[in-house]
């Protein structure tokens, strides 16, 4: 009764989330805070899903500077969790296959996100390069899921370069993002306890040469994996304690 009820009530939201961004997009297509503001719509939907999301944002020397946010992927829960932490002036980077998604990639192209063919590697080249014009011209921020795909609870999978080598090119400080796991999540449980969402500290990358990228991706996916052991345990601690 509580899947279909909560499925119903889910659908509704998700429709009127849609509607508003879609009016949004149109009022003021690409501008730097439509991905902020319909982060944060989706954001609100968590607790009627039963998850309490618990989002610490990182303390920033220059918090206008362009950064790239590097954020874990799970699954499709990442929607109603990772997105109470996205900044303003900040578009996410998405495979181009999502534009030829009916109403959602409309919206998410409409947005300003940026589209990327990951199969092409002179296009993804391209596009990257044009990201970090983006980035230093427009003074825009960029989320990314080094992962490329879900996890599905494997833990954080392998990082792939490219976000690295944009944020070298751009010398723009790296931060990561990352959520508890959220496999206890299910829509016919009526409290799906805690999710944590933390940015870490801002890394530098002004002093990393190209040569360095998979050093500095080897370093941050290691910053990253004992992090998420870390909050993974703490999450389980405060799903346990009696409410």
């Amino acid at each position: 009764m509580l899947l279909i009820a909560r499925s119903i009530i889910l659908a509704v939201l998700l429709t009127l989330a849609f509607f508003f961004a879609i009016i949004l997009c149109l009022v003021r297509p690409m501008h730097r805070d439509n991905v902020h503001v319909i982060a944060r719509i989706f954001s609100s939907v968590a607790p009627i899903l039963g998850i309490k999301v618990i989002t610490r944002h990182a303390t920033e020397e220059n918090p206008k500077e362009p950064k790239i946010y590097l954020a874990n992927h799970q699954n499709n829960f990442d929607l109603f969790t990772h997105t109470s932490a996205v900044p303003k002036a900040t578009v996410s980077l998405g495979k181009k296959s999502l534009a030829w998604m009916p109403l959602f990639g409309q919206i998410y192209w409409l947005s300003g996100n940026i589209l990327i063919d990951r199969k092409n590697r002179h296009s993804a080249f391209d596009t990257m390069a044009k990201t970090v014009e983006k980035m230093k011209n427009k003074l825009l921020s960029v989320w990314i899921f080094p992962e490329g795909t879900r996890s599905r609870g494997r833990g954080l999978l392998p990082f792939k370069v490219g976000a690295f080598h944009t944020a070298v090119a751009a010398k723009a400080s790296i931060v990561p993002v990352l959520a508890s796991c959220q496999n206890h999540i299910k829509l016919n449980r009526w409290n799906n306890g805690v999710v944590i969402v933390e940015m870490m500290a801002p890394m530098s990358t002004a002093n990393v040469d190209k040569a360095d990228v998979k050093k500095l991706c080897a370093k941050v996916h290691d910053a990253m994996s004992a992090r998420l052991a870390e909050l993974n345990q703490e999450a389980s601690a405060l799903m346990a304690k009696p409410q």
